[in-house]
C-alpha cells in the first residue's frame, strides 16, 4: 500500500473552526494512513474523538493539541484496538470520562482486515441514538449506526453539520463488515439513515474528509447491492463454499487478502440466509427456488 507523503504525525491541524485533528503514528493496510483523533472545540474545555492507540507519543500528541483547556469527555465510535485503547490512560492523566459506544469484545474467529477488539474499553457513560454531550460552544449528538461493529457510533457536531463517522463511512475504502459481530443488513441500514440526513462533511477515522457525504452514501449502497448481486450469480451453478466463490468474485485481489474478503462474502450470505435466498449445506451454499 503506498500512502501519501509528508503526513503531519503528531501534529495539530485545524480543519474548521471548531475541529483538530491529530494524526496517529500507526499506519497499515486497514488504518490507511492512521487513526485521526478529532479535538473538538475551542473554548474553555474540548471532546477528544477516537482517540487511538495507546502509544505515548499519540497521547503526548492530543493532549499539547488540548493545551490548558479541560478535555470534558473521551469519545469512542467503536472498540477496535485502533480508536480505544488511548482512552484509559487518557482519561487517567486527565480525570477526563469516557463516553461513546458501548463496551465489546469478542474473540477473532477468522481472517481480519481490521482491528480486533479493545477488551480494556470502560465507558462512564453510554450514549444511546440521538442522546448529546456538549461543552463550551459545541454539541456532539450520536447516531447509532451498527454494521461494522454491533456498538458503532457516528457523532454530529450539531454546530457546523459536520459528523465524525468512524469506520462506518470512509472515502478511502468500504468498511469491514466482518461476521458474528459485524452485520451486512444492519450496516446498509445505517448507511440509509445517513443518507437521510444533511450533513455537510464526514470526518472519518481513516483518510480524507468526505466533502460530498449523499454523493458518496449511494455509491456505498450500490457497490454493497452489486456484491450482493454477485453472490447471487455465483450459486447460479451450484452449491459452492466461499473459498470457491472469492477469487471469482475478487479477480486480481492479492492471495493473502482471500481469507479477509471470505468475511464480507460470509456477511452477504448470512443476510442473504436471514432473507430466505440461499441456504447453507456444510461448508457449501446454495440458491433457494425463491432466489
Amino acid at each position: 500500500m503506498e500512502l501519501p507523503a509528508d503526513l503531519p504525525t503528531g501534529l495539530a491541524e485545524t480543519i474548521e473552526p471548531l475541529v483538530r485533528r491529530v494524526l496517529a503514528g500507526n499506519p497499515s493496510a486497514f488504518t490507511y494512513t492512521g487513526t485521526q483523533t478529532y479535538v473538538v472545540g475551542n473554548g474553555s474545555d474540548v471532546a477528544v474523538i477516537d482517540p487511538g492507540p495507546a502509544d505515548p507519543d499519540h497521547i503526548a500528541a492530543i493532549l499539547a493539541t488540548v493545551g490548558s483547556a479541560k478535555i470534558a469527555a473521551i469519545m469512542c465510535t467503536h472498540t477496535h484496538r485502533d480508536h480505544s485503547p488511548a482512552a484509559a490512560p487518557l482519561k487517567q492523566r486527565t480525570g477526563a470520562p469516557i463516553i461513546g459506544c458501548a463496551p465489546l469484545t469478542l474473540s477473532d474467529d477468522g481472517p481480519r482486515s481490521d482491528e480486533a477488539f479493545d477488551t480494556s474499553y470502560a465507558p462512564d457513560r453510554v450514549l444511546s441514538d440521538g442522546e448529546s454531550v456538549s461543552g463550551d460552544g459545541w454539541t456532539l449528538q450520536a447516531v447509532a449506526t451498527p454494521g461494522h461493529t454491533s456498538n458503532h457510533l457516528c457523532l454530529a457536531l450539531v454546530e457546523t453539520g459536520a459528523l465524525f463517522t468512524g469506520d462506518h463511512v470512509m472515502g478511502w475504502s468500504t468498511s469491514v463488515i466482518s461476521p458474528p459481530d459485524g452485520d451486512m443488513a444492519a450496516y446498509m441500514a445505517s448507511l440509509a439513515k445517513l443518507q437521510e440526513r444533511s450533513d455537510r462533511v464526514y470526518y472519518p477515522a481513516h483518510g480524507p474528509a468526505v466533502e460530498n457525504p449523499a454523493q458518496l452514501v449511494r455509491g456505498m449502497m450500490g457497490h454493497r447491492k452489486q456484491r450482493e448481486r454477485q453472490v447471487l450469480r455465483q450459486l447460479e451453478s451450484g452449491p459452492q463454499t466461499i473459498p470457491d466463490m472469492v477469487p471469482q468474485m475478487y479477480k486480481g485481489l492479492d492471495q493473502r487478502l482471500f481469507g479477509a474478503a471470505g468475511r464480507s462474502v460470509l456477511a452477504h450470505l448470512i443476510d442473504l440466509e436471514n432473507r430466505r435466498l440461499v441456504a447453507r449445506d456444510g461448508d457449501a451454499w446454495r440458491l433457494l427456488a425463491a432466489a
